[in-house]
């Protein structure tokens, strides 16, 4: 059942109306305020004012203002008057129905309106911006165009005028000047007269050392000849392999550029990876590639236990385990899946686990530490171990002593140690 706000003040002018509505400790939004020409409602669960207004009013220019615990409401009057009452007198059960469905139905209406406005003004928006890039790219392709024309007319004026340039330059070289037809004669003249002389038919001594020469020759021996038998060319080289050998590396860098210890110690730890799997093949032949991978299976774990399934997600860490044991978040979270399960034991022996995985203490692994301490303090004390629970936590606190919560959870076990004491 709803509680009727009946407390309210108001007054007006003859245009206005003041109205005042408190909310009781109740906290209001927008959302709780429906306000039509002649009907206002306010909603709070489990608060409720419904008024029918005496007279109508603008629904669009009026305001509410929520503070201080109040509704300040300022109606503006449709037509100035002054009102005898702020509500309706005698309005009965069917009249506020019918007010009621009403004014739901026209601001129904009016909201349907205001979302076709906003439609039909978005279509607008778009068009006149449509519009307008292509205006603007429109105008640049014409600038693009315009600038390639100027261009074009430059390389053409520039062409056209070396043309004229080369055409000027033949005609100056096409004629000589009459020194140089001088100059350009006379070594004509010189070399004509050297080859007359050299064409004479030769004296008798000049013939006789001819035919000297070449009488020891027969058929067609020259000088060029005996050169060539004189100088032996030598022979081709014989073929041959030659064989290079290569240093034998799983690594494709270079010897030189490696780091020879890291390298055989993931080696080795791929080796003893890969043996681990290979002992249990009769269980994992049938798993997937992914599923062999120790971080798909805790990421897979970790959304098992943010689902609510705490047992899929200790399955997954354990087979995660079986692959790589030297992980030690397998430890933690599968130390908290123990917690859920109130296998507290357990929790106490992966958390244990975790710990003497994550040495040595450095500033990475102190929020892994932190987690580890709590997780097995909350098995100790569930385990009604106090001291133990009090041990861990205390040496939680030691790594981060700024965390509240941690501080809270030490004095309650110290409290816990305290009463039990005193009891016993």
């Amino acid at each position: 059942m709803p509680v009727w706000l009946r407390e309210h003040s108001w007054r007006q002018t003859l245009t206005a109306v003041f109205l005042s509505l408190p909310l009781r400790g109740a906290r209001a939004t927008p959302a709780n305020i429906f306000c039509s020409e002649q009907y206002l409602k306010v909603s709070i669960p489990p608060f409720l004012f419904e008024a029918i207004l005496y007279a109508p009013i603008d629904d669009t220019n009026s305001t509410a203002k929520i503070g201080n615990g109040n509704i300040f409401f300022t109606l503006y009057k449709k037509e100035p008057a002054m009102w005898d009452s702020l509500t309706l007198a005698n309005a009965d059960k069917e009249k506020l129905q019918y007010l009621r469905e009403n004014a739901v139905l026209k601001a129904h209406e009016k909201a349907k309106e205001e979302t076709e406005a906003k439609k039909i003004t978005k279509q607008e928006h778009k068009k006149y911006a449509l519009e307008a890039t292509m205006k603007l790219e429109e105008a640049e392709r014409k600038r693009i165009e315009d600038l390639k024309e100027k261009e074009r007319q430059k390389v053409a004026k520039e062409l056209e005028l070396w043309k004229n340039q080369q055409k000027d330059g033949d005609k100056y070289k096409s004629i000589p000047i009459k020194g140089e037809l001088h100059q350009e004669i006379e070594p004509l003249k010189e070399r004509k007269s050297e080859k007359m002389k050299k064409t004479q038919i030769p004296n008798e001594g000049t013939s006789k050392t001819r035919l000297k020469s070449t009488k020891g020759c027969h058929g067609s021996c020259s000088i060029f000849s005996q050169n060539l038998k004189e100088e032996q060319l030598p022979s081709p080289r014989a073929a041959a392999t030659i064989k290079v050998n290569f240093t034998p590396r799983v690594f494709p860098t270079a010897l030189r550029e490696s780091r020879v210890a890291e390298e055989e110690e993931w080696l080795h730890k791929q080796a003893e990876a890969r043996r681990i799997i290979n002992s249990d093949l009769s269980e994992l032949e049938d798993l997937k590639e992914e599923e062999k991978n120790p971080d798909w299976l805790k990421d897979k774990g970790n959304k098992m236990f943010a689902m609510g399934d705490y047992l899929g997600a200790v399955n997954a860490y354990n087979l995660a385990v079986r692959l790589n044991n030297k992980l030690p978040l397998l430890y933690l979270n599968r130390a908290a899946c123990h917690l859920k399960l109130r296998n507290l034991h357990k929790a106490i022996e992966d958390s244990s686990k975790a710990l003497e995985l994550l040495t040595p203490p450095v500033p990475d692994n102190e929020n892994a530490r932190v987690k580890a301490h709590v997780r097995r303090g909350t098995a100790f004390c569930q385990l009604e171990l106090y001291t133990e629970g009090l041990q861990d936590y205390e040496a939680a606190l030691k790594i981060d002593p700024r965390n509240t919560n941690i501080k809270k959870d030490a004095e309650k076990i110290r409290h816990l140690i305290q009463g039990t004491m005193q009891s016993s």
